[in-house]
């Protein structure tokens, strides 16, 4: 396997901090890393409405300053404890738009302790691209980053940042234009949404949905769906689907959102406006398809410092890798794994694409963490890290395929804990799973997990009825009964016949 796919592979402990001040929240995130797939080890937001009248008053709100002030000597204190050596601080629509923006700038790097950065329109739109194709490769279609003051449009297809542009269409700035009608407020968007040539290129195309409040939307149609997988990023949702609920939530009152659990307390007055902007966009630009993104501005800001070598890793491998290096008992055993399993999968028989190889490997890096549990739990332990941890660059169904896999590996057994995960995958990527969790089966009843083993014996497919398993007289007395039965179970999975030569 090709080293440079999965980063730099270090687990050491280097947080850096971003703080992003919006025209809404002002949020800390520490993340464990300046990598490619960096992980959020902390996360903090206060609400401050700073921009709360900025549309009409041209003014900072002035509660909202003071509060943000305050949450910003918290963040300082806050990064010191953890450790980050870098604080990258930007501030958006609100800080650059009002007249008192640059001394409220001034005060807040002080309270800080770091420069911030005013971002432009421009600026803003371009770091949430970054963001979202740094955790979706191959992003085709519009990116909308909606922040409380402004809605940020960008084409992006074939790894390129294209057009964009940035609209004052933020929910906070809407009920100010709006004076709190929802009826004024539609046709403020539909004026502005109207102006853009952008729209019309977006047909069959996604739309990748960036921010808190489209977020929510989308935890309240897992919420309808009882989807079993409450994971947002890369969850997807059909137009005609998205913009039911967008147009549901957009005529909510606030009394109705407070009874929805899966809202969030402080989004209540701005989401219905929130709900308008996306439902009058998918009506407008007929995408294909809604796409959650948990990346914006703040992972495409350090994606922006990571050099060319690491920004063309794999984000998914990347973060197995790191995964293995720290749960697996060898993660040089885990490399050997993705190449003992290349011979096998090379066979004509198995016709596999370059995302299925992918996916592969990213089960072999995982195919051991969860050893340290108590035998009866590993195959359970497994699955729930897998299908839960912070993977980016991999959709819904890829992801319950390497927990299945992991899962099946350690003979989990048939429960309701994986019938509804599993109908996330089609029959295809069920039946891959368990051929390759046998295959799992086999590699470790071989090695005891150890490497130097896997690269000496071959496996091969011979023809259209045989299986193989090439011993050197050095490792002969590895063979016993039990790699008999594991390599004929693999072998029944794959209809064939199988035998072990010592050579």
């Amino acid at each position: 396997m090709k080293r440079k796919r999965l980063g730099s592979g270090s687990t050491k402990y280097r947080p850096v901090s971003v703080v992003d001040i919006g025209s809404n929240s002002v949020r800390l995130v520490v993340y464990d890393g300046l990598r490619r797939a960096p992980t959020p080890v902390f996360n903090e937001k206060l609400l401050c409405g700073l921009g709360r009248g900025v549309a009409t008053t041209r003014q900072l709100n002035p509660q909202g300053m003071e509060r943000a002030l305050s949450a910003l000597r918290r963040f300082k204190a806050l990064s010191r404890q953890i450790g980050a050596r870098e604080v990258y601080a930007v501030a958006t629509a609100a800080a650059r738009e009002a007249e008192n923006g640059p001394q409220f700038v001034d005060m807040a790097e002080e309270a800080l302790g770091a420069h911030i950065d005013v971002l432009s329109g421009k600026e803003e739109a371009r770091l949430a691209a970054m963001g979202v194709m740094a955790g979706v490769t191959g992003a085709d279609g519009l990116i909308g980053d909606l922040g409380g003051g402004s809605l940020e449009l960008i084409d992006v297809g074939e790894g390129r940042i294209r057009d964009g542009v940035t609209f004052p269409l933020g929910p906070l700035r809407l009920l100010d234009m709006s004076g709190g009608s929802v009826a004024k407020a539609r046709d403020i968007i539909d004026n502005y949404l109207d102006s853009s040539p952008l729209l019309t290129q977006l047909k069959g195309r996604n739309l990748y949905a960036v921010g808190g409040t489209w977020r929510n939307i989308a935890r309240i149609h897992m919420a309808q769906t009882r989807y079993p997988l409450h994971v947002l990023h890369n969850y997807t949702i059909g137009r005609e689907q998205a913009r039911s609920v967008a147009d549901l939530v957009s005529h909510l009152s606030s009394s109705s959102l407070k009874d929805i659990k899966s809202v969030s307390r402080s989004r209540i007055d701005t989401l219905p406006y929130g709900a308008l902007v996306l439902e009058r966009l998918l009506a407008k630009s007929k995408v294909k398809q809604m796409v959650v993104s948990i990346y914006g501005v703040r992972e495409g800001l350090l994606y922006s410092k990571l050099p060319k070598r690491k920004r063309d890793a794999d984000a998914l491998l990347s973060s197995c890798w790191e995964f293995c290096c720290r749960y697996a008992r060898s993660p040089e055993h885990e490399l050997e794994l993705c190449d003992w399993t290349d011979k096998l999968f090379m066979h004509k028989s198995f016709e596999e694409t370059e995302s299925e190889r992918r996916l592969r490997h990213a089960a072999c890096l995982l195919a051991d963490i969860g050893w340290r549990a108590h035998p009866d739990y590993r195959a359970q332990r497994s699955l729930g890290m897998i299908s839960q941890a912070a993977f980016v660059d991999i959709d819904h169904a890829g992801r319950i395929f390497m927990a299945l896999t992991i899962y099946y590996r350690y003979e989990g057994e048939e429960e309701g804990m994986t019938s509804n995960l599993a109908r996330l995958v089609d029959d295809k990527m069920l039946e891959r799973a368990r051929l390759l969790s046998d295959v799992f089966r086999l590699a470790y009843i071989i090695t005891a997990a150890m490497p130097g083993v896997l690269p000496k014996i071959g496996i091969e497919a011979e023809g259209t009825k045989g299986l193989i398993l090439r011993v050197p007289k050095k490792f002969a007395d590895l063979m016993g009964e039990r790699v008999e039965k594991r390599l004929a179970a693999l072998a029944g999975q794959m209809g064939r016949t199988s035998r072990i030569e010592i050579v």
